[in-house]
């Protein structure tokens, strides 16, 4: 079984028509993705890899019956596009862009409230369902499938810890990159109470990172009766405090939370076990399945 997306899943790219967006609109189609659309203000008529191009995300839903979507718009026009695709009947949003100002996101996050459509990102790799549907720049060939789900915040770590939960065996259900900006739309709270609500997912890796408070609210949220067990990774223990790290969400301003050990401390005080390396997480997976 899957969270969020599987081998029915259509996608329409917004975005379609640029650089990026054609590009791994190839590497999705390849991978078994069902790409059905393309939305491009202006390319209407257009066809990208075999995909039609409409002007708008209504008239690619309306005459493809698309249901997820996902955006390769540059960060000054990707707020729009993602109110474009918000308003739309599209069940799944998968925000690739980076470097969205954090107003704009402000702005969004408060119309995401308002509708019942799941965002992924912005800022993040995206999500995949080995063997069936990837959306986004995932490397494909390093997942499996099998029961061991993944939320992270970090795109570069999750090919790690997947390439060595793979290398064990250990196969993955669904693997969920929710970004690193300040202002995302899905978070590791909700990330887990899909994965505690598939039954075929049999535990999960949590890979967090300095900065913020969400792995503290995870923690709360696992230590709360969160039945599937858990096995999480914090990077950026060497961090010095007030200076950013990668993601613009991951910076620690000070008051006792945010620090890799508070992180640490607060999963391991509910029973997670914290792996120091990669590895080691996989290792810590084995004792679960």
């Amino acid at each position: 079984m899957s969270v969020l997306v599987d081998e029915e899943t259509r996608v329409v790219v917004q975005g379609i028509t640029g650089g990026e967006g054609s590009f791994h609109t190839q590497q999705m189609i390849e991978y078994g993705t069902n790409v059905v659309a393309g939305a491009v203000p202006g390319r209407g008529g257009d066809e990208v890899e075999g995909v039609p191009v409409f002007d708008t995300v209504d008239a690619a839903v309306d005459e493809t019956d698309a249901d997820a979507s996902v955006v390769f718009v540059p960060p000054a026009f990707a707020a729009d596009a993602l109110f474009e695709a918000l308003d739309s009947s599209v069940d799944l949003v998968v925000a690739i862009t980076e470097g969205i100002p954090t107003q704009d996101m402000a702005r969004v996050y408060k119309r995401l409230s308002e509708v019942d459509t799941t965002l992924i990102g912005p800022n993040c790799p995206g999500l995949i369902t080995p063997g069936e549907a990837k959306l986004g720049i995932l490397p494909g060939n390093i997942f499996s499938s099998g029961d061991v789900g993944l939320v992270s915040r970090s795109g570069t770590l999750t090919y790690q810890i997947v390439s060595n939960l793979t290398e064990r065996g250990l196969g993955q259900t669904t693997a969920i990159g929710i970004g690193g900006d300040p202002i995302i739309g899905t978070d590791f709270v909700d990330a887990l109470a899909l994965f505690e609500d598939d039954p075929d997912t049999e535990a999960v890796v949590m890979c967090g990172e300095i900065g913020g408070e969400d792995e503290e609210e995870a923690a709360e949220f696992i230590g709360g009766g969160m039945d599937t067990p858990v096995v999480g990774f914090i990077a950026g223990r060497t961090a010095p405090p007030g200076k950013r790290m990668g993601h613009a969400g991951a910076i620690v301003s000070g008051g006792g939370t945010g620090t890799a050990q508070s992180k640490i401390d607060a999963l391991e005080g509910v029973g997670v076990p914290v792996g120091d390396t990669p590895e080691e997480v996989a290792g810590h997976v084995e004792d679960f399945v």
